[in-house]
């Protein structure tokens, strides 16, 4: 009689450790996300994730214009992480550069650990939770460079990486429909302020 309530302490001991363990994998809904600076649009035509030897999938994206930084960001639309990619692969064409630029990247290995940590997340009505940084945000600025952010709200965005795509070759003539598009409602900021390369 004894074994079998010490037995029974046991487990139910190791059923409260089990409830309170970090959070796992299964736990967590990892995102993955593009953004572009204002007045600096891109296209994305591929954005592609796998995880060696268990999954490799697409993510479709599209026109981006939105949101680098500011009130909205840095924050992008995009897709599930599942499971956790160790390559993403990305090609995009710049409107105001008429460029193509493509790049694979070779995601940290604790990088998923980095993002695991509970970071302040604020509710709408104020409340303090705290959450791990489950999105990746990767922003993709003239002249290829490619800032990657790690986090739950864009308040708590920490930048974990940059890397630099390389140009590709692409008919900008493919995208002259959107181009038109855009140097209407671009153009004029375009004329003033240039195409930066640096200071993204």
């Amino acid at each position: 009689m004894m074994s079998y309530m010490r037995y029974i302490t046991w487990l139910a001991f190791s059923l409260i450790l089990a409830g309170c363990s970090p959070l796992q994998d299964d736990d967590i809904s990892w995102y993955v996300g593009v953004a572009a600076p204002s007045h600096y649009d891109v296209w994305v035509i591929n954005l592609h994730l796998e995880k060696s030897g268990e999954r490799s999938w697409r993510i479709p994206a599209g026109h981006k214009g939105c949101c680098w930084e500011g009130g909205r960001g840095p924050f992008g639309t995009g897709g599930s992480m599942d499971p956790f990619p160790n390559l993403i692969a990305i090609h995009w064409f710049s409107f105001a550069e008429q460029k193509y630029y493509s790049i694979l990247i070779d995601v940290p290995p604790d990088l998923q650990d980095q993002m695991r940590v509970p970071a302040p997340n604020r509710t709408q009505d104020g409340e303090i939770r705290h959450l791990p940084r489950s999105d990746l945000i990767l922003g993709l600025a003239p002249g290829g460079e490619v800032v990657v952010w790690m986090m739950n709200q864009r308040t708590n965005a920490v930048e974990v990486m940059r890397v630099q795509a390389i140009e590709v070759e692409g008919n900008p003539d493919d995208f002259s429909e959107s181009t038109e598009g855009y140097l209407e409602r671009s153009g004029a900021y375009l004329e003033e302020h240039g195409v930066p390369l640096e200071g993204w």
